[in-house]
């Protein structure tokens, strides 16, 4: 049976890994978003998977859930402190994304 490696780049991709967390937490990285902006900014994923990426996300101490008791609904997200500590590393992925595509002919 395969066992993962306890090396930190997979702990890392554990927390920010698969194809929304990272474009999540590129969104929200700058200012507190409603569920409803953060939706609007990334048309291509569904509620349930926005809901549910979110989720974990807190689970992992990595973005702040606040829930308002008005109705309709509020919700807000925010990176916590934690969060803020992957920036650095949101920056270079965005660097280097960026000079891929240069390099390869493609528009930033």
């Amino acid at each position: 049976m395969f066992t993962p490696c306890p090396c930190p780049v997979t702990t890392t991709l554990s927390v920010i890994g698969g194809k929304w967390k990272p474009i999540i937490l590129y969104v929200i990285r700058d200012e507190t978003k409603r569920f409803s902006q953060i939706k609007k900014m990334i048309p291509a994923i569904s509620q349930k998977m926005l809901t549910q990426q979110l989720r974990e996300l807190e689970q992992d101490g990595i973005v702040h859930r606040k829930v308002y008791a008005v109705v309709p609904p509020k919700v807000e997200y925010t990176l916590t402190a934690h969060g803020q500590t992957l920036m650095p590393i949101m920056d270079a992925m965005a660097v280097w994304g960026k000079r891929h595509n240069q390099s390869n002919g493609a528009a930033p």
